[in-house]
């Protein structure tokens, strides 16, 4: 099983942050297989191309999702070389600081 790490532009990366939407629709480019793992990052309002990151270079907002169903391009309306995936939101890893508490 593969993981994806993906741009996803601000407002569909909000409606899967708030559950409102639990699918994605992509050009399939990459192979996408049922199991596989989606990381998707928010990329900047003012620049949907880029990542938004902190100050130190961090990404900021980053979700993690399994891909349970891929409906394929070519039927249903869908454009060939198009894949809609159903997806299932995962638990993020704690991130773990170097910085000792005092």
């Amino acid at each position: 099983m593969t993981e994806h790490v993906l741009k996803c532009w601000p407002v569909y990366f909000d409606a899967l942050a708030s559950g409102m939407k639990n699918f994605e629709v992509r050009k399939d480019d990459r192979g996408f297989q049922k199991g596989d793992t989606l990381l998707l990052q928010r990329t900047r309002p003012n620049d949907l191309y880029r990542v938004e990151t902190d100050y130190h270079g961090k990404v900021c907002h980053e979700l993690r999702f399994a891909i349970n169903w891929i409906l394929t391009g070519g039927q249903f309306g869908i454009e060939p070389g198009y894949v809609v995936l159903a997806l299932h939101r995962l638990a993020m890893p704690a991130v773990v600081s170097g910085a000792k508490e005092p």
